[in-house]
């Protein structure tokens, strides 16, 4: 099995719960009935800092996420507790953890096959949950209360005002996360990942079937797929 680039953060202290529920987008109460959720965390403008698998181990709450970002979110998570009697700890992550069967290069194709994202330090704080489709994958709550974000979240879905959400494509030859998306010459979305030629990216919805293209002087076509 290939290393696996993600760590966990193990939450733990008596307001764990409390603090990470005024924190994250999912609702830490469905963890009763479910054995891991999809959850993210976001900065105050609604826009994505990190996406995680959450689970609950013994007293605990553990927030599986890239690695590269684990130092970066428990410093600012640390920033938030005030009072609040919590405690973090980082260690590596499992494939438990991440619900990984097999290995890790064939998990990450997987997930981007059925639309599910990623998000690494070069996309922290750039997308908001609807341009993820965090919304339609579980990861987000209309209804528990307030968290980080939530009011420019919740604003967002009853307004129906996302236009631009998270798409599969193929490409013509590799790209890279961060790649600009154009149409013609104008530039309207952005590779959030990429494996070889596969992609997930975010562009207008009423664009996504269009003629879309990535470079200018060598130009890589694309071509929207159906997630599996």
């Amino acid at each position: 099995m290939s290393d696996i680039p993600y760590s966990t953060i193990v939450v733990s202290g008596a307001d764990a719960e409390h603090f990470l529920q005024g924190q994250l987008t999912s609702d830490l109460r469905e963890l009763g009935k479910l054995r891991s959720q999809r959850s993210a965390w976001c900065n105050p403008k609604g826009r994505v800092i990190c996406i995680m698998t959450v689970r609950r181990e013994d007293d605990s709450l553990l927030l599986t996420l890239p690695m590269e970002l684990a130092e970066h979110v428990v410093q600012r998570l640390t920033m938030f507790r005030l009072r609040a009697k919590v405690e973090f700890d980082t260690r590596p992550a499992s494939a438990d953890e991440l619900g990984m069967e097999g290995d890790y290069d064939a998990w990450r194709l997987a997930r981007l096959h059925a639309g599910i994202p990623e998000v690494f330090g070069a996309q922290s704080e750039q997308f908001t949950p609807h341009m993820l489709n965090l919304d339609q994958l579980g990861a987000v709550s209309l209804d528990k209360g307030c968290y980080t974000g939530q009011e420019i979240i919740a604003r967002t879905h009853h307004r129906g005002s996302s236009k631009r959400r998270l798409h599969r494509f193929e490409s013509f030859a590799p790209v890279s996360p961060g790649d600009k998306i154009s149409e013609g010459k104008r530039n309207i979305g952005e590779v959030v990942n990429a494996i070889g030629c596969d992609i997930l990216a975010v562009v207008p919805s009423d664009k996504a079937g269009e003629l879309l293209s990535i470079g200018t002087t060598a130009r890589i076509y694309l071509q929207l797929i159906n997630m599996d």
